[in-house]
């Protein structure tokens, strides 16, 4: 009795802990123990989820239906989770009954861990260790999502998504997966490419202007090597023909944005 004591207590601290954290506006310990919605709703769903693995399911789904009238943040008591999990803000948060969180995951508000299926079994994610969904974010069906990935805000997620990458969109899409960078080259990456827990940033494209303005480097350096190869064939003595063209830079997107919007 005494260890299950000392090991609730330890959780417990580590559950207010992990938010000083991910959380600048947390002051006290005071504070995160009493008016954090994400930590009360997950020591709610503890408890809960302990009467759901000893068969008290009314219980279990009648203590979380309190929880999700108190707090907004709906935890199937089914749903297993791991140690340091933190729900920022929390409000509309939805995680079924078979989801599976690692330890260190964040999610903001806003966030569904859904099924797409009406048959019994695993019907909702995984998510490894150190996963960061942002808000709004749908992740849907009996998916994998990888360690240390990023999740953008507002996507929908319906595929598995390998470690350490950041997707974005509706459905969607990969756009970093560097497996080998450091932490902060990934969060730096993760900040430009796309995932952001509130939405957009200012200087963050979309995937499709991220993938035209690709395009359009690659037509650049063919440009480059044209020219490279019309300068070998005047020093040999044969005249290529001229061709004007407009010059790339000036039709180059920078954030999402065509020339003559948005800039100075």
């Amino acid at each position: 009795m005494l260890n299950c004591w000392v090991e609730l207590r330890r959780r417990l601290r580590e559950d207010v802990s992990c938010v000083f954290a991910r959380d600048p506006a947390a002051r006290s310990w005071w504070e995160v123990a009493t008016a954090y919605p994400g930590v009360h709703a997950l020591w709610l769903h503890r408890l809960s989820h302990c009467l759901w693995n000893h068969g008290w399911y009314w219980f279990a789904r009648f203590l979380s239906h309190i929880a999700r009238w108190l707090t907004g943040i709906e935890i199937h008591p089914g749903a297993h989770i791991g140690q340091r999990f933190f729900i920022d803000h929390g409000m509309g948060v939805v995680i079924g009954e078979t989801a599976v969180i690692g330890d260190d995951c964040t999610l903001y508000h806003g966030v569904t861990l859904g099924g797409t299926s009406w048959k019994k079994g695993k019907r909702h994610p995984t998510l490894g260790r150190n996963v960061v969904v942002g808000a709004g974010a749908k992740i849907l069906g009996p998916i994998q999502v990888g360690d240390n990935a990023r999740i953008g805000s507002n996507s929908v997620v319906l595929k598995d998504v390998p470690p350490g990458a950041t997707v974005v969109g509706i459905p969607a899409h990969v756009v970093s997966a560097d497996r080998k960078a450091s932490a902060a080259h990934k969060a730096a990456i993760a900040k430009q490419l796309g995932f952001d827990a509130y939405g957009l940033t200012p200087d963050m494209s979309d995937p499709v202007a991220y993938a035209i303005n690709h395009m359009l480097e690659h037509v650049q350096a063919l440009d480059r090597q044209i020219e490279e190869l019309n300068a070998a064939l005047r020093k040999a003595g044969v005249t290529p023909p001229q061709v004007s063209l407009p010059p790339l830079e000036a039709c180059k997107l920078r954030n999402g944005q065509p020339p003559g919007e948005g800039g100075d």
